[in-house]
């Protein structure tokens, strides 16, 4: 059959001439429709010719009268250009219709199957359909449904029954037949004069195209073409031959060579072409070989027209033999015996066949026993009213409606065969499913529609999936035409068919959609196309309309289905209406979370694979695996080869091997050849498969199962290393996938480092395998040890080799990305891949940083820092320095800043272990000093900070980490000088040098230090800075003790001790919980004021002195207030806490112990000072005769104070509560008696 191709409708063209559209050309369709008004009824028809094989139409002859049709022309039965090739002519297919004709128009036009097209079949079987009500004739058709279209096929039971005595099959419907319908059944034969009839039309029909118009007898002297054979007739002409029971040619699955050998692609239009041909798409291996297209599935029609009758549209083939040229570009020849006049039935016929056809005109030519008589034309609306053929053409109408209707209405179960039956000389219609009554004998596949059925459902589900832009909102619909055709499949007989389907199954599940998909307003849930079902969720096969119920059928009619009571119904106006709605199972299932989304889709990559390795030929000569047993998923302990040397040379091998692939090597241990349908087939669903389990584990680690989410993966992962043993050519999406797979291994790996305390839990998740995994796992190991990843799957149970295998994967994940040039193409992926792995060398070299802390603090006495110690540092550099550049190479700033912290972090700790080691050396009694060593760690982590700062630029790019690493800073500058202060290096340098880098340092770490940025740090940073000052102070203060001479340095000391002390008091009155350090360092202030009154000689400078002296004391208030709560509330909690369990009072004590210090030093230096007051205050009194009444008034008050303050520090018996209550209470007798003072008069 020529190619199929859409072409204009063959219509008259006008006063032009002659217009068909040649075999070779297409042009766009020209709809072309007529609306005929006939009796007063208006009917609508409309036709257009989606596909014509036949030659351009030949002018037909007028044949002279007594013309003897008898007579064969010279032409008859002859081959002409002007004829077209044999099986093709003008005169029309010499065949009848095929018991698969519908089929085959619907391979050619799949895209209007199940959607536009009501109705596909013969014309002949409409035609036999439309005269129901007006025949006697028997009917016998197969009824199938495909969505929303009936195919509809004459089923020959005389050829059927013919065809069972001989073979056996069919017997059951034989035996149905004649137990329920006809049980005297015989095959009736064709008379004389039917074969005589065709045998004059023949000849008419070559007379009419004769080139010169005449009628031109044979020659006398040449015998006569003797006509076939009645026999030869039936054999050649009246009938096709029933097929077998459909079956898969084996050529088919074991042909590579129509397959492509290069890349595998990823979509399904390579399931769909494969597995069934696509016209006017693409050209890949068709389903059916010669042998099976002579079967029937084979288009053979003339013509394949689109036909719509009022609102029914119908997909038609016609073998109308149509004449044109001269004053009738297009008619139909009609050749009538004269003494027979013009039935209802031959009108209907001509009608129907010029309406489909879309042919204006009607040619008959008359003839008696043979003689030509008379021609007549006849306009195509005129034929409903001629005389002894007059019928209304709105009860034609009103019959299609209702056989259309009545149909849908109950031919429900897509994939089943129909069998709509009328006896000879019966009023009631039958509708049988054939299906149903097949199942119930031993063979259900015997049905020889079957497999057709299956294959267009197949066919029309891969046309819908190749339309991406609306698919979507028909994935239920697709679904549905899968499984039905999963339904109708034996395993055995079409692995192809059945794993391709199973993969398109898989295909509907959109594993890297977002999760909104789900919801219920999901298009996926939307139902496009109101007809389709499923078999197992229908409502019982009771009828659905009341005019069908069966109920008073008699007893013979229960196998029925439906039943149309009497013919004369049909003509009655919208007597059958279908009522096929919407059902919910046609609805794409809704998967509540992706586990049940990704086990459906293995489910179907499961039996797709099982469908491949069944036909796979050397499966016998593979070791037998018995699906049942588990695959064990142990994990080994850490040995050398789990090590992070052994993960480099793991690694380095995996790299090698995915180099390899790129040159396209392929090992399959099944025995499986590249190209063959197996081979791609296999591909496909070991990536779908690898998809699902990558899904899987996504879903698992976000629920923080992580034992789960690494068995996962490692399946994830088996299933890639099988599809890498068997790809040919590799594709850049594919190890896109890999690098995707790789970066989540690594982050499972890392949150099982990080969560080790539920390792059991985790091993146990690992270790469980469902059977539909094993079994998954069986068909891979067919191909593959499927060990390519173990390196990076494995649990281990050392948190160092876990974080190792992490960023092994990290590692890997970005080497692909390399060197398969998918950096540039997946810049996201490529930075998220970066960012892990400067995460994960973080994680590794904070790791290495503890460590190497952890055998600082075990360390008891050592001279020496440990080589493990130094090779520990050395790791934990290295893995900074390297997170750092991925952090930079992406321009994270933020990130970078956070590693170089932590490398500065980092040399503290050397420091430290430096530190360390130098006073071990010194021993217990040696003085320490602060080394160089430590001063260099502590430059170099300055170094790290600062450079940390400068990454970051401003604090507005991250202010969380920028006050980090301010504090850090800050931090490290403080201990520097805090160590240089405590430990001068006076061996090596002079106190002054000491003291001046122990200002800057102090000064520095004020710079960092932000005491006025409100945030949780602000009382630290406050305490930190209060500290400084303090230190700060001490120093010069110190300084001030032990200088002599230069009286403009000890000035300057003077100025800047008071100047620090006063900050660190200011400070220090901001905290709620450092009364101590307040209390401590007012002390020091009123050691620093007895220093300055050593050196006065005046005694008004001495008391004035003390004065400021006692105000500092006075000021201590607040301090001994916090102190006296805090012990009140201890005092409190422990009177509660009595009778329980004891606690711990190491803290209280000494923060007591330090109280008790503080308060008996404060007590002294108090009764030091009232003492001195009293001293000058009386001596003063001595001095002078007269003496002001304050001056009195002080004295006396002062020896109040100083006799209370000397009997209390006697009582022994005093509780510490008692003490600071005296002091509370000295100290509002201080205040009272200065601000009596300073409210006086001055002396006159």
């Amino acid at each position: 059959m020529a190619e199929p191709r859409e072409v204009g409708a063959e219509a008259p063209p006008g006063p032009s001439g002659l217009s068909v559209i040649p075999g070779e050309a297409a042009e766009e369709p020209v709809p072309q429709g007529s609306v005929l008004l006939l009796g007063g009824n208006e009917v609508k028809s409309r036709a257009v010719v989606k596909y014509s094989s036949a030659p351009p139409r030949a002018a037909f002859a007028r044949l002279e009268e007594k013309t003897d049709l008898k007579l064969p022309p010279a032409n008859w039965l002859r081959e002409s250009a002007k004829l077209g090739p044999a099986g093709t002519t003008i005169l029309g297919n010499s065949k009848r219709s095929k018991p698969f004709s519908s089929f085959g128009m619907a391979y050619d036009f799949i895209d209007s199957v199940g959607n536009d097209v009501d109705v596909v079949s013969d014309s002949e079987n409409i035609k036999k359909l439309l005269k129901i009500p007006y025949s006697k004739s028997h009917v016998s058709m197969a009824v199938h449904r495909i969505g929303r279209t009936l195919l509809l096929d004459e089923l020959d039971i005389q050829e059927l029954f013919m065809r069972s005595s001989q073979t056996g099959d069919w017997t059951w419907l034989k035996e149905f037949y004649q137990r329920l319908i006809d049980q005297k059944w015989q095959r009736k034969k064709k008379s004389k004069e039917h074969w005589y009839q065709k045998a004059i039309l023949s000849k008419f029909l070559y007379y009419s195209i004769n080139g010169d118009g005449a009628a031109q007898p044979v020659p006398s002297a040449t015998e006569p073409r003797t006509p076939p054979s009645p026999a030869q007739t039936h054999d050649d002409t009246e009938g096709a031959s029933w097929p077998a029971p459909f079956e898969m040619p084996s050529s088919v699955s074991d042909d590579p060579s129509a397959s492509n050998q290069g890349s595998e692609p990823l979509e399904p239009s390579y399931i769909v072409g494969h597995v069934a041909s696509a016209p006017k798409e693409q050209n890949l291996t068709t389903l059916f070989n010669d042998g099976e297209n002579s079967q029937g599935l084979k288009n053979d029609f003339v013509r394949n027209i689109l036909w719509t009758f009022e609102d029914i549209h119908m997909l038609v083939g016609s073998n109308m033999p149509i004449f044109g040229g001269g004053r009738y570009p297009a008619v139909s020849l009609r050749l009538r015996d004269n003494n027979k006049p013009i039935n209802v039935l031959t009108g209907i016929d001509y009608w129907l066949d010029n309406l489909i056809c879309n042919v204006p005109e009607l040619v008959m030519c008359f003839h008696v026993n043979g003689i030509v008589q008379k021609y007549e034309m006849i306009k195509t609306e005129e034929i409903p009213n001629l005389e002894n053929s007059n019928f209304s053409t709105k009860v034609i109408k009103d019959i299609a409606q209702n056989i259309l209707s009545f149909l849908k209405s109950n031919c429900t179960k897509e994939g089943h065969t129909y069998w709509l039956f009328k006896a000879s000389g019966s009023d009631i219609v039958k509708l049988y499913d054939l299906t149903t009554l097949c199942e119930e004998t031993e063979d259900k596949y015997q049905n020889p529609f079957t497999v057709p059925v299956a294959i267009l459902l197949y066919k029309v589900a891969c046309n819908m999936m190749m339309k991406k832009n609306q698919n979507k909102k028909h994935y239920g619909t697709i679904r549905t035409l899968l499984l039905n055709c999963l339904k109708l499949l034996d395993k055995g007989r079409h692995p192809q068919i059945i794993a391709s389907a199973n993969y398109m199954l898989s295909e509907l599940f959109q594993l890297d959609e977002p999760k909104k998909e789900e919801s219920s307003e999901s298009p996926l849930n939307e139902n496009s196309d109101e007809s389709y079902s499923e078999e197992e969720e229908e409502m019982p096969d009771s009828d659905e309309n009341g005019s069908y119920s069966a109920s008073s059928d008699p007893p013979d009619d229960k196998k029925a289905v439906a039943v149309i009571k009497s013919v004369g119904e049909l003509s009655v106006p919208e007597k059958y209406k279908s009522i096929h709605q919407i059902r919910p199972s046609c609805a794409f299932p809704v998967c509540h979370d992706t586990e049940e989304r990704c086990r459906l889709v293995l489910s179907y990559v499961l039996e797709g694979l099982k469908s491949v390795d069944s036909s796979i030929k050397k499966e016998s000569d593979l070791p037998a695996a018995d699906p049942n047993t588990p695959i064990p998923l142990k994990y080994e302990d850490e040995s050398a080869s789990s090590g992070p040397e052994g993960l480099e040379k793991q690694l380095a091998l995996f790299l090698d091997k995915m180099g390899s692939l790129q040159e396209g090597h392929c090992s399959s241990q099944s025995g499986m050849t590249p190209g063959s349908w197996q081979h791609k087939m296999k591909l496909q669903l070991i990536l779908k498969s690898s998809k699902a389990y990558y899904v899987l584990s996504d879903a698992a680690m976000s629920l923080r199962k992580y034992g789960r989410a690494l068995r996962y993966i490692k399946l994830a992962l088996q299933s890639h290393d099988t599809y890498c043993c068997l790809c040919t050519n590799m594709l850049s999406e594919v190890l896109l996938f890999l690098s995707q797979y790789l970066t989540l291994c690594g982050d499972i790996q890392l949150m099982l480092a990080q969560n080790a305390n539920n390792r059991a839990a985790y091993l146990e998740e690992f270790n469980y395998q469902t059977k539909e995994d094993q079994e998954i796992l069986h068909s891979l190991h067919r191909e593959s040890s499927c060990q390519g990843f173990a390196w990076a799957t494995d649990l281990s149970t050392d948190l160092e080799c876990q974080l190792s295998v992490s960023c092994k994967c990290y590692e890997a994940a970005n080497e692909i990305l390399l060197f398969s040039d998918l950096k540039s193409q997946n810049p996201e992926h490529y930075v998220q891949v970066l960012k892990r792995m400067g995460n994960i060398r973080n994680e590794m070299g904070v790791f290495y940083m503890n460590q190497a802390a952890a055998i600082q603090t075990e360390r008891a006495v050592s001279r020496s820092v440990s080589a493990a110690e130094q090779q520990l540092w050395k790791k934990s550099f290295s893995c900074f320095e390297k997170g750092i550049h991925n952090f930079e190479s992406i321009d994270d700033a933020t990130n970078a800043a956070l590693l170089l912290c932590n490398t500065g972090r980092l040399m503290r700790i050397c420091a430290q272990a430096h530190g360390a080691a130098v006073a071990a050396a010194g021993g217990e009694d040696a003085r320490r000093e602060f080394s160089p060593e430590e001063a260099l760690y502590y430059n170099k982590a300055i170094d790290y900070y600062l450079k940390a700062l400068r990454s970051l630029g401003t604090r507005d790019v991250h202010p969380a980490v920028w006050d980090s690493v301010n504090w850090e800073l800050s931090t490290t500058y403080f201990t520097m000088a805090t160590l240089q202060q405590d430990y001068a290096p006076l061996s090596r340098k002079a106190q002054e040098q000491v003291e001046k880098e122990v200002s800057e340092a102090m000064m520095k770490s004020l710079k960092y230090c932000d005491v006025d940025t409100t945030s949780a740090r602000q009382p630290l940073c406050q305490y930190r800075a209060a500290t400084i000052h303090h230190r700060l102070a001490s120093m010069y203060h110190s300084c001030l003790r032990n200088q002599v001479g230069d009286e403009p340095l000890r000035k300057q000391h003077r100025v800047l001790a008071d100047l620090h002390y006063g900050k660190a008091v200011k400070l220090f009155q901001l905290l709620k919980d450092a009364p101590c350090e307040l209390l401590r360092v007012q002390l020091e202030r009123v050691a620093f004021a007895e220093f300055q009154m050593a050196s006065q000689n005046s005694s008004a400078g001495k008391l004035k002195t003390l004065s400021g002296a006692l105000d500092i004391m006075m000021k201590t208030q607040r301090a001994f207030q916090l102190i006296r709560k805090e012990l009140t509330e201890e005092s409190e909690q422990s009177k509660s806490d009595e009778g329980g369990s004891a606690t711990d009072p190491s803290a209280a004590s000494l923060h007591r112990e330090e109280v008790v210090k503080l308060l008996s030093i404060f007590e002294s230096r108090l009764a030091f000072l009232l003492l001195q007051s009293i001293k000058l205050l009386s001596a003063a009194k001595k001095k002078m005769s007269s003496h002001s009444e304050d001056e009195e008034g002080l004295l006396q008050t002062n020896k109040q104070m100083y006799s209370h303050l000397l009997r209390a520090t006697a009582n022994q018996h005093a509780t510490l509560l008692d003490r600071i209550d005296v002091i509370l209470g000295l100290m509002g007798q201080l205040a009272t008696g200065k601000e009596a003072g300073e409210a006086a008069p001055p002396p006159p």
